[in-house]
């Protein structure tokens, strides 16, 4: 196992991170906690010492299977990121309260890399204003967190300004060969790690979307590298070549993914591609480029949209939806993002037909055209009532976990 250091503290983390959101189910849909915690303390005793959960993964199973699983001693070898979900945070109380039950959760007296979860500008402005500034001080000086820093689905403009507004010790950006120019981008990366950041990189495969089935047109690229290596291991050593990426995060859930990832960490140095391997992943990112629904490069010169729609957002969910089709959860995360539930409210729906942005748009696209596309397929009929029930769920696992966590009170 490779090892990157944090900038600001020296923490030399793995450089394979071990993400709790896709853990291993059952036939019924619950989480497989035996095989999960073996997976755990496998990856662990390879050299894994980074794991990332959050209260909404598996609606709270995940932090309490992760908390099973680091008892025997496996606490100390490990590095534990959970998050602060802004939806459920109404006032400063909230904050204390969330996380205090978090670490009873993971059965810890302290978080080392806590997380305001899928942060937006929007959020951003909303927890800034209920004190998360001073919340965050006070949970770092009294040791219940070590490191403080925030997860991103938003542009490079927004990250900056996120970057620059407090001391954080880390970010997490998704990147990947097919993300390189949108959402933070190689930018928004390059301008983390110059301010001191360390950098999680999340969904390096796109959901596990580029690392197979991949169409045969993409296979065949592949085919071509003298290096046999599986389109996984391509996408990640992408992610790792970066110098500034400190953390790779990846949803393991089968023995034989954690066992190729594992040998990928221990060779995967920075710049340790050769240019005609970069020229290779560069045609593969083209061919999936053309084979996109629609033909956004994430540039972003379109925004900001006056009517507050997140344009290369919106095609970037929309595109997933159709490149692939098996992966089902596209359009529940485009809901969430866009719905203003995990994000700020930004959906195609919102489009006022101005055309501003297609007089500035470097492709030519009829974006106007394209998002009632977009809002068709993607939102549907009732999307108000999409909404609520998703916020309901949220609400739903929030107050459930209170009452639980107070009869478990009574009865210790």
């Amino acid at each position: 196992m490779l090892y990157r250091t944090v900038p600001k503290t020296g923490d030399r983390l793995s450089i394979l991170g071990f993400g709790c959101m896709r853990l291993p189910s059952t036939k019924t849909g619950g989480v497989d906690e035996d095989r999960a915690i073996r997976q755990i303390r496998s990856a662990i005793d390879n050299g894994v010492n980074y794991f990332d959960t959050a209260p909404l993964y598996h609606l709270g199973k995940s932090e309490q299977v992760l908390g099973r699983a680091l008892a025997d001693g496996y606490r100390e070898k490990v590095r534990i990121a959970t998050k602060l979900p802004p939806w459920l945070v109404r006032g400063r109380a909230d904050m204390d309260r969330i996380l205090d039950s978090q670490l009873r959760t993971l059965s810890t007296d302290h978080i080392d890399y806590y997380l305001l979860h899928s942060l937006s500008k929007e959020a951003w402005e909303k927890l800034k204003n209920l004190g998360v500034r001073e919340f965050l001080d006070t949970a770092k000086k009294d040791g219940r967190i070590r490191n403080a820093g925030f997860s991103f689905h938003g542009n490079t403009a927004a990250l900056r300004e996120i970057v620059d507004a407090y001391e954080w010790e880390f970010c997490q950006i998704q990147y990947n060969y097919l993300d390189e120019h949108n959402q933070a981008g190689t930018e928004g990366l390059r301008y983390a790690a110059t301010k001191g950041l360390a950098v999680m990189i999340m969904e390096p495969l796109r959901g596990g979307n580029i690392a197979g089935p991949v169409p045969d047109e993409i296979q065949t690229i592949w085919d071509e590298s003298p290096v046999r290596r599986s389109p996984a291991e391509w996408g990640l050593r992408w992610v790792w070549n970066h110098p500034e990426v400190t953390v790779v995060l990846s949803g393991m859930n089968d023995e034989s993914h954690i066992e190729e990832n594992l040998r990928a960490a221990a060779s995967a140095l920075p710049d340790s591609l050769t240019q005609e391997e970069l020229a290779l992943v560069s045609r593969v990112r083209d061919t999936y480029n053309r084979l996109m629904k629609v033909g956004c490069t994430g540039c972003g010169y379109c925004m900001p949209c006056p009517a507050g729609v997140d344009i290369p957002g919106c095609f970037s969910s929309y595109n997933t939806h159709h490149m692939f089709p098996h992966d089902r959860t596209a359009k529940f995360l485009y809901i969430g993002r866009h719905g203003g539930v995990l994000g700020d409210t930004s959906y195609a729906g919102l489009c006022r037909q101005c055309g501003k942005c297609e007089k500035i748009c470097p492709q030519h696209l009829p974006v106007s055209m394209l998002m009632k596309e977009v809002s068709r397929e993607m939102e549907g009929r009732g999307l108000g009532v999409k909404l609520l029930v998703l916020k309901g769920l949220l609400w739903c696992y929030d107050v459930a976990g209170r009452i639980s966590r107070k009869f478990k009170g009574r009865t210790t």
